[in-house]
């Protein structure tokens, strides 16, 4: 078994800074751009033909946040309706979502809107969700206004940006802005959870992820 990254406390040294870990989904239509999304946000790279996402991909990366380190454990979803019954295993346990669409593609907007709705439904009353508009750098075929997006954002308590994984526009802002909204300083009993934190079991780790910070 080996300790999961992100986890291991530097020992020894007198740090002031605390690790906070969530569980965020990555929720939308095929070829919205998701993994191009992620892929921007870990790697820093962009694929201009980037394959479909079969089932779920599984990465992490890290911000920054004054004495805050926020270590989000991504799960990039495949958007084909073939998968979409897989997608519960993914959101459950999640404290934030993604939901992804593509400007250029009215449809995308409107099947984000049943995304927002199912996890409204079925995911925990505290997730943070977030609405990107993907594809920013395509506004001359844009097919979904700005405004309404916004407004829709709004009437929702959804945070929501405009973005470009092809460009880099607004990637890491969205990601930041979904870290300034996560829970950090929840009372909790850390230390058989952080104790048992190796492995991947997603039963598990569903339940211990919720809002877990490590404060030493």
């Amino acid at each position: 078994q080996t300790q999961r990254g992100g986890r291991t406390r530097p020992n020894g040294q007198p740090q002031a800074s605390k690790i906070c870990q969530f569980k965020l989904v990555l929720l939308g239509e095929s070829a919205v751009g998701k993994s191009s999304l992620v892929l921007r946000f870990v790697k820093g790279q962009f694929h201009e033909y980037q394959e479909s996402t079969i089932g779920a991909a599984f990465l992490t990366q890290s911000v920054c946040l004054d004495d805050t380190t926020v270590k989000f454990e991504i799960w990039d979803t495949a958007g084909q309706e073939r998968y979409h019954s897989l997608a519960p295993m993914y959101y459950r346990g999640a404290q934030a979502a993604i939901v992804v669409y593509d400007i250029t593609n009215q449809e995308t907007f409107a099947r984000a809107k049943t995304w927002v709705k199912e996890l409204q439904r079925q995911a925990s009353p505290s997730i943070v969700i977030a609405l990107a508009g993907n594809k920013a750098d395509l506004a001359n075929k844009r097919m979904v206004e700005y405004e309404e997006a916004q407004a829709y954002a709004d009437d929702n308590s959804l945070l929501f940006m405009e973005t470009s994984a092809k460009t880099a526009m607004n990637v890491n802002d969205l990601f930041l802005a979904i870290a300034k909204k996560l829970p950090k300083s929840e009372p909790q009993n850390l230390g058989g959870a952080a104790g048992r934190s190796r492995g991947v079991d997603l039963h598990e780790q569903s339940q211990q992820n919720k809002s877990q910070c490590c404060s030493n």
